[in-house]
């Protein structure tokens, strides 16, 4: 008897149950006039412009439609695309009006769906006037070389610049963005390396075009080379002549050795000055490089002065 009238139980639990879900889909496919969030997302900013922190970022309107509609919105929180290009300045506020609203939202809305009201009559967006310009990476590499290797060249940053757009007050105090820093030893290959940005602290206002970068260089072995260059000698008195002792001096030179094959001692300038004695009595010149090489590493003169003897012609 008693398994008799669980069965019954069980049975009775089931209608009910069906009895529910058939009430309760049938209330949900009833047309109600309700109120839903919508989480904004703000898009189309004009250039001139950028959004605050302050910017609201959900609004609530009121809907007519189905009770299916209205289950989902409670369940998932629907996004609206606010498109701030048609906002307007008013009374020292960015504002765009409840009518532009309502058709912007309308637009987003499935036909089954009639936008009734919203809980505003315009909405106010956190907008600023902001100025932009182009700020030089610095990178920060402790480089340690290997014997006998050379940085051929300067060490380059790829973008060599980040455009930042915010206040003027705030992107006129910046002057460079530094790299985070990079130790490199004993290096003796090409290198490159991608590394984080570091912006200065107060900038809550900007924004940057890009927080990363690439920092490389070539590195080459190089080797020395020796160049006797004769020395010219400026500023002789007129009706005499200078003899110099040597008349040639010696010039170290490195380079990398693809360099060094296409340097000349016609690439080379030494001169001596006879009229920096200012009528002092001295035999002795000093010597001054005045033409050299590019892309050379290191060029020394073996000796800084010469001895002379004034002869007249």
């Amino acid at each position: 008897m008693n398994g008799l009238n669980q069965k019954k139980a069980k049975v009775f639990s089931l209608f009910l149950l069906c009895s529910f879900f058939a009430w309760f889909i049938s209330n949900l496919s009833e047309t109600y006039e309700s109120r839903a969030y919508f989480t904004l997302n703000y898009r189309n900013l004009p250039d001139s412009l950028l959004l605050g922190k302050n910017s609201n970022d959900q609004i609530e309107a009121k809907l007519r439609t189905s009770g299916f509609q209205f289950l989902y919105y409670k369940i998932f929180k629907r996004r609206i695309d606010i498109d701030v290009s048609e906002v307007e300045f008013q009374n020292g506020d960015f504002v765009l009006s409840k009518e532009v609203l309502i058709k912007q939202m309308d637009q987003q809305l499935s036909q089954n769906i009639s936008l009734l009201d919203l809980d505003r009559n315009q909405l106010e967006v956190d907008l600023y006037q902001v100025d932009s310009k182009k700020i030089p990476i610095q990178a920060r590499v402790d480089l340690q070389l290997q014997q006998n290797y050379i940085l051929d060249g300067e060490i380059k940053v790829s973008p060599d610049s980040v455009e930042v757009k915010g206040p003027k007050n705030e992107i006129d105090t910046i002057k460079s963005i530094k790299t985070s820093s990079i130790q490199l030893t004993n290096v003796n290959a090409d290198f490159s390396n991608e590394v984080t940005l570091i912006f200065p602290k107060g900038l809550d206002n900007s924004i940057f075009s890009v927080g990363r970068a690439k920092v490389f260089g070539k590195v080459s072995k190089f080797s020395e080379k020796i160049f006797e260059v004769p020395v010219q000698v400026l500023n002789i008195p007129e009706g005499y002549q200078v003899r110099t002792f040597p008349n040639s001096v010696t010039v170290l030179c490195k380079a990398t050795i693809e360099r060094l094959k296409e340097i000349s001692v016609s690439d080379f300038e030494i001169v001596a000055d006879y009229g920096q004695l200012n009528g002092a009595e001295s035999s002795t010149l000093f010597l001054e490089i005045t033409q050299s090489p590019q892309k050379v590493y290191d060029i020394r003169l073996e000796e800084n002065t010469v001895n002379f003897v004034l002869e007249q012609q």
